[in-house]
């Protein structure tokens, strides 16, 4: 079961969360992804992207291959291509792999 709501995260950065009745009581998933702009002049981008832009010139502060991640990471956030990024239950999950020396894995390679 997923359940979304976008909020306004406060300047004290503090939220106080009601949790609909129908999830269920237990352990759960919080994950927080910026939430994308639906006014006309910046529709569709990333808010951290907006923020990293020349207030004059509008252009991207980013260098190209940051700039290039951060778009397809969008996509696959916004369902436009399928995503690639891995998931843990568990830190010790994500620990090993991290130590796993994996020849497959691109992510080695840089």
């Amino acid at each position: 079961m997923n359940v979304t709501k976008t909020v306004e995260i406060p300047a004290n950065h503090r939220l106080v969360i009601d949790v609909p009745r129908e999830v269920p009581a237990g352990r759960a998933v919080l994950v927080f992804i910026p939430a994308v702009d639906e006014e006309p002049a910046h529709a569709g981008e990333c808010p951290i992207c907006a923020a990293h832009r020349d207030p004059v010139t509008g252009e991207e502060q980013f260098n190209a291959k940051t700039a290039a991640s951060l778009r397809e990471s969008m996509a696959m956030v916004r369902g436009e291509i399928p995503s690639t990024l891995r998931g843990f239950n568990t830190f010790e999950e994500m620990w090993e792999d991290l130590d796993r020396d994996d020849p497959d894995n691109d992510l080695d390679d840089e």
